[in-house]
């Protein structure tokens, strides 16, 4: 037996005749350690970038609702504010200019001694109550002789269907653009119809003046004729296919006027991508209105033009106040 030799010392037993282990482990744990680290870097940086990409993404909501404030449309009264008069006569273009719009889409036809009246075939069938007469199946006399006031209850201060001159004379230089909508109708159609309506356009010295139709053989005609004059062509379902006219098929054309459903980013980027405006028709309930003006149009053309800028400024009210700052 070795005089140094370490005695082993035998650890007391416990209660149940065996020897207690005894361990010293550490409070924590290096994994709990590190489990608790990780908890405290997602809690530092998590909501931060939460609150971050959640801002971000209403900032984002706001500027896709509001960014038409940046370039209003212009607000295009159809025929007048047909709302509070009979359409394309004076008062409803009177109505309209007191509204303050920015512009006045005016129809035009011609009588079949050639006058051109800021008439529609579809009113001309109200007012003589008769479904199949056309304005080219009328004269001037006949025509001047018509009174609005056989179906339009109340007092009007102008009865009668303005001349196109007549209603140029009162709107081109109260509004920033007249369009007029050309109509194409027996017994001539087209044969003329250009000149005559550049005629009148440069009789008023209407310089703000668009001119657009259904008939691309008469805006061609148009863009020959005066290349100064801005024209524009229309683009709707063909009755005969159901399908959509050809999008981009008069390169002389500025404007492009769309029938309001068949709308789209698309199509604005297509169109814009050619130097062409976007003009929306017919645009008179508050769905479509509101889809317009989140899709940018250039303007839209409606038969209630009140409404339409009521609609916008509740818009802008609720922009505002979203904390959306308009460019200046």
């Amino acid at each position: 037996m070795a005089i140094f030799g370490w005695r082993q010392r035998r650890r007391p037993l416990d209660g149940g005749g065996t020897r207690r282990r005894l361990f010293f482990r550490p409070l924590y744990s290096r994994k709990f350690k590190r489990m608790i680290l990780f908890a405290v870097a997602f809690l530092a940086i998590f909501p931060p970038l939460f609150f971050h990409f959640k801002l971000r993404r209403i900032r984002q909501i706001v500027s896709q609702k509001c960014d038409w404030l940046h370039h209003p449309p212009l607000v295009c009264a159809h025929g007048g504010d047909s709302t509070l008069a009979f359409p394309n006569t004076i008062d409803a273009y009177s109505y309209a200019i007191s509204s303050r719009v920015d512009c006045i889409e005016v129809d035009v036809s011609r009588s079949s001694d050639g006058v051109l009246f800021a008439l529609h075939n579809r009113d001309l069938q109200r007012i003589a109550r008769n479904s199949s007469v056309q304005v080219g199946d009328l004269s001037m006399k006949q025509i001047k002789e018509l009174d609005v006031s056989q179906i339009v209850k109340g007092s009007l201060g102008n009865r009668r269907i303005p001349t196109l001159e007549d209603a140029l004379s009162l709107i081109s230089n109260s509004v920033r653009q007249v369009i007029l909508d050309a109509k194409v109708g027996p017994p001539m159609y087209e044969k003329g119809l250009a000149q005559d309506i550049l005629s009148v356009i440069e009789k008023v010295q209407c310089n703000n003046c668009i001119v657009w139709a259904k008939s691309d053989s008469l805006a061609r005609d148009i863009i020959r004729r005066a290349a100064d004059i801005t024209v524009g062509y229309i683009v709707m379902v063909d009755p005969s296919t159901g399908m959509r006219n050809n999008l981009l098929r008069m390169r002389g054309a500025r404007v492009v006027g769309v029938y309001h459903p068949l709308i789209d980013e698309k199509l604005i980027r297509v169109v814009r991508g050619r130097n062409k405006g976007v003009y929306a028709w017919t645009v008179d309930d508050a769905d479509p209105m509101k889809r317009m003006l989140h899709l940018g149009v250039d303007a839209v053309v409606t038969s209630n033009p009140a409404m339409f800028q009521g609609f916008m400024e509740d818009l802008r009210t609720k922009c505002l106040e979203e904390g959306f700052s308009i460019r200046t």
